[in-house]
């Protein structure tokens, strides 16, 4: 059974590459060496330096990732760990994508692996830092891991989006291209699985061990540390191998293990072995199909963009199917905040300071002499521009904001935000699609598609939810799943060369230096009238974390309320996209912020995270406008290197052992 599965998979990816195959040569020239290579055709030179070495590098990247994700499963006994699930993979990826923009040399001098190695170390030991203070449970570990890499990934697009002349070889590294020029790759790559296989079946036993418990491997003499660093290092140092060579090639090494697994393969030196014949088989499949499809006129996708595909719906089947094996605080909620005495005198302090901001930012700025005040002969030219721009931003950051609390209140988890349940990135597929379907979309038809792409992906959310009577903490993975899955597609759609998704790719940058007065002040009423309908649903918001039995005790209707405040969070949602694009943390810090201060009661926490949301979204169009004067860069960036320390540092405090 196990071996004709795998057979079967391996058969079918041989079909598909011989069709490939024979579009490009025909099969009597196949093994035909005609000479010399100055005496190759073109379609020739293809075939042996292209299409073969491509087949060989699937092969050899799907065993890799397989043998990553199976040894980070056994050392952790996490079913969901994989490099894409413990950030390595997205590490990476920042570390490659920095140095290229902004030290090219060190790639000359050191090289792409020790680059790669070096960024996805440092996520992954961050996460594990994270979750040991959990005793390493699985669901706590997994959310830490794709929180990291939704940052790294972030800060990465952000930073390749504002490079404009390292775009497009950017974008196509990001989606995890297999396409091969010669055999130098694949070589080098022989040599690393064939290490990491002997290093696997040396480490087998005492994984083995390991998979008792910590205390009873120690008492039987092993010791844990250095073991769990060991092991983690060899698939860490895989995966940056992977992505120093063809780039993201994501769920793979979730998926191999998996599929192993659920043939029935027991024994866990026998399921290290068997997990890279698993990933070279998924790979291979995977980018078999694609290249059948570009050889018949479709677009040249990568292999990585239809990996993700496969993973965000893995990932929640999995995570539906996992057993609680861990004491119940590792996967608990946050301490209830302190609430404060004056929660008024709050709200006026931050209103206050709203509009000094705002003023701030529309009077203060860069100019050909340096920092200073506009001069009062181009105020009637610089302010009403600024203002514009900053109207728009404002009510971006309240939208999210108000987003984010209510999904906070909704689903009674303090980590919940538009940006980790997949509202974003649901908003963002919704967008690509009214691109897609209606050609020349106006601002209203886009903002629709993203309202729509928003909802859709918490309605799915919520289904997930209540089918499978899912914990907070899992909730807020599933979403994590179906940011992962959105973000697939949109990678295939940047990756692929029609001219819309151009159009995409400047949307994706975030900036609000483009809004037109009409749409500023349609987006800031729409943020007025988004907290008007919060604020008149107060009552409800402080119901609904007791839970859904004591709602419907005490007369809410709670799936028509549910329902509305799902479809109004992602309204917001997708119209502050529109300005801000799919990259930004404010609708997770801004909640958190207002909960910090002690406003609490839902009418005042939902007040405060409207009024920070949109000073923390005016002050990153401020740094995006006057970072690299007179060019603005992507708006999404500065919201996310505001965000990204604060969310490290409350994760750490939300870890505390």
């Amino acid at each position: 059974m196990k071996s004709a599965v795998l057979g079967t998979g391996f058969a079918v990816a041989g079909v598909l590459w011989l069709l490939a195959a024979a579009r490009l040569l025909p099969p009597a020239q196949w093994l035909v060496w005609p000479g010399p290579m100055h005496a190759l055709t073109l379609e020739q030179l293809l075939f042996y330096f292209s299409m073969l070495p491509r087949l060989a590098m699937a092969l050899l990247v799907g065993a890799m990732l397989g043998l990553a994700g199976g040894l980070m499963q056994a050392v952790l006994r996490n079913p969901l760990a994989d490099p894409t699930t413990l950030g390595s993979a997205s590490g990476a990826q920042l570390a490659i994508v920095a140095v290229t923009l902004y030290a090219p040399a060190v790639l000359s001098f050191a090289g792409v692996f020790p680059v790669a190695l070096t960024g996805a170390g440092l996520t992954t030991g961050l996460v594990l830092v994270l979750g040991a203070r959990r005793d390493f449970a699985p669901v706590t570990v997994t959310i830490a891991g794709m929180l990291a890499g939704l940052l790294a990934s972030a800060i990465a697009t952000a930073m390749t989006l504002a490079q404009g002349h390292y775009l497009l070889s950017l974008i196509m590294w990001n989606g995890g291209a297999l396409t091969q020029m010669d055999w130098s790759g694949t070589q080098r790559m022989v040599v690393a699985l064939a290490l990491g296989l002997v290093l696997a079946a040396m480490l087998a036993r005492p994984l083995l061990v390991l998979g008792l418990g910590g205390a009873s491997a120690q008492g039987l003499g092993l010791r844990v540390a250095p073991l769990r660093a060991g092991v983690l290092l060899l698939a860490v140092a895989l995966s940056a191998l992977v992505s120093a060579e063809v780039g993201l090639v994501g769920f793979v090494g979730l998926a191999a293990p998996a599929l192993i697994r659920a043939l029935g393969v027991q024994g866990l030196r026998a399921q290290l072995l068997a997990a890279p014949v698993a990933g070279a088989m998924l790979l291979a499949l995977v980018d078999s199909l694609l290249l059948l499809v570009d050889t018949l006129g479709g677009p040249a996708l990568p292999a990585g963009a239809l990996t993700g595909l496969i993973g965000g719906p893995l990932l929640i089947w999995l995570l539906s199917r996992l057993r609680t094996t861990v004491p119940p605080r590792s996967e608990g909620a946050a301490h209830p905040a302190a609430r404060a005495h004056a929660p008024r005198r709050i709200i006026s302090a931050l209103a206050v300071a709203l509009v000094l901001l705002t003023l701030a930012a529309v009077l203060l700025g860069r100019g050909p002499y340096g920092w200073g005040f506009v001069p009062p002969e181009f105020i009637v030219h610089f302010v009403p521009l600024r203002a514009t721009a900053g109207l728009a931003a404002l009510a971006a950051g309240a939208l999210l904001a108000s987003a984010g609390a209510c999904l906070q209140r909704l689903s009674a988890n303090p980590m919940a935000a538009p940006e980790v349940l997949g509202v974003t990135g649901g908003a963002a597929l919704g967008y690509a699609i009214a691109v897609f379907v209606h050609d020349g979309a106006g601002p209203l038809t886009l903002g629709i598609g993203a309202g729509i792409g928003g909802a859709a992906a918490l309605m799915l959310l919520a289904a997930l939810a209540l089918r499978h009577d899912m914990a907070p903490v899992r909730v807020l993975l599933s979403g994590l799943a179906i940011g992962a899955f959105a973000s697939a597609v949109l990678g295939g759609i940047m990756a692929s060369d029609d001219r819309r998704a151009w159009l995409i790719m400047g949307w994706m940058a975030g900036s609000a230096g483009q809004t037109t007065p009409a749409g500023a002040m349609g987006l800031a009423v729409l943020a007025v009238a988004v907290l008007a309908l919060l604020l008149v649903c107060a009552r409800w918001l402080d119901i609904l974390p007791l839970g859904a039995a004591v709602a419907r005790m005490l007369g809410v209707p709670v799936v028509a309320v549910q329902l509305g405040l799902i479809v109004l969070a992602g309204l917001a949602t997708g119209a502050a996209t529109l300005i801000v694009g799919p990259v930004s943390f404010v609708g997770l810090m801004a909640p958190h912020l207002a909960r910090s201060l002690g406003l609490v009661q839902a009418r005042h926490f939902v007040a405060g995270s409207w009024l920070i949301g949109a000073g923390l979204m005016t002050l990153a169009a401020f740094g995006a406008r006057t970072a690299s004067y007179p060019y603005d860069l992507p708006m999404g960036l500065f919201a996310t290197l505001i965000g990204a320390p604060w969310l490290f540092v409350h994760l750490m405090r939300r870890t505390r052992g």
